[in-house]
């Protein structure tokens, strides 16, 4: 039986029981399988044929497909090959560009996921640093707020990241300005001080764990810096509002000595110059006594103006109890002059 079939087929059996068949344009080959003895008809690809040893200098040609598979010494295939000459390869790349996509949708963080699990997150290690006092000591993990920055950023989430800090931020500060409003004067100074202190300390930490967004997202589209930014909503939300007050408590506070200590008289000064410089205009003498070289360049055209002035100075000292000191050592070319 199976002898007919073969011979009504035009089969021809190899030595591995495979079997195919001549036709004019080339031979299509066939296999045996172990469910059935019929043959099955084998596709021949340039991927998985492999020639046998015997045939190893024969070129194989499918008219069907109009492939050309090079010879074993060659070990190529001809440029002619396309993705469609060739299906279980276009069947692997199928499956992984599913399975490429299918990841990719399932790490995509939606703008519900920002809100409902990251930005929660971020908004409470935000707020811990902002009220943190110097002396206490809160875990957070700084990797991890990082990380979920990271990820915001990668998500394409940079902008709305962004203006939530700002949002958290300015919020915080206005609330430290009102609670300045309701400062006795006699305690203002030193108020005003610790919330710059403390909010200068919270920027140390949370600059830093946003350098992802301020290097990728405000330095490249905004063309800002964060730490800028964020000294800038100080400025406009605390200090702008009680720059006067505080000049006006400064300066009496520097006309009575130990009112308060000089070291927080010379850090809420120099907070003030940093934040906005043109301020010293406000009391040129007061911000020149902590700050060196805040006047412009001497001019020797105004050198008399210069000299008329340390005369008025040194009349006011003196008037005010202040003496000259010992005169009898002083040289006899300066008494002439």
């Amino acid at each position: 039986m199976e002898d007919m079939e073969e011979d009504s087929c035009g089969l021809n059996d190899d030595h591995n029981h495979n079997c195919y068949e001549n036709s004019a344009s080339g031979q299509v080959h066939y296999r045996r399988t172990g469910l059935s003895d019929v043959p099955q008809r084998l596709t021949v690809s340039p991927v998985l044929f492999r020639p046998d040893v015997t045939e190893q200098n024969n070129h194989i040609t499918s008219s069907s497909s109009g492939l050309n598979v090079m010879d074993s010494d060659s070990s190529s295939v001809s440029s002619d090959t396309s993705e469609t000459d060739c299906p279980v390869s276009s069947n692997i790349a199928g499956k992984l560009s599913l399975n490429s996509a299918s990841k990719f949708l399932m790490n995509v963080m939606t703008e519900e996921d920002y809100r409902t699990t990251y930005w929660p997150k971020l908004e409470k290690a935000i707020e811990h640093l902002l009220i943190q006092n110097p002396m206490d000591h809160i875990s957070i993990s700084y990797e991890q707020i990082y990380s979920y920055v990271y990820k915001c950023v990668c998500q394409q989430h940079s902008e709305l990241l962004y203006k939530d800090l700002m949002l958290k931020i300015t919020t915080h500060l206005k609330q430290v300005s009102s609670d300045l409003n309701i400062s006795p004067p006699e305690n203002f100074i030193e108020n005003f001080n610790i919330a710059l202190t403390r909010y200068i300390d919270a920027l140390q930490c949370i600059v830093p764990v946003f350098i992802y967004m301020n290097k990728f997202y405000i330095e490249t589209k905004l063309n800002r810096d964060l730490r800028e930014d964020l000294m800038k909503l100080f400025t406009d939300n605390v200090a702008g509002n009680h720059v006067k007050l505080l000049i006006t408590l400064l300066i009496d506070a520097h006309s009575k000595p130990f009112q308060v200590r000089p070291s927080t008289m010379a850090s809420v000064v120099k907070g003030l110059y940093s934040l906005q410089p043109d301020w010293a205009h406000l009391a040129p003498a007061l911000f020149l006594r902590f700050i060196p070289q805040i006047n412009p360049p001497t001019v020797e055209s105004q050198l008399s103006d210069y000299a008329a002035r340390d005369q008025k100075l040194q009349m006011e000292l003196f008037l005010n109890g202040f003496p000259r000191g010992d005169q009898s050592r002083k040289r006899t070319s300066e008494e002439s002059a």
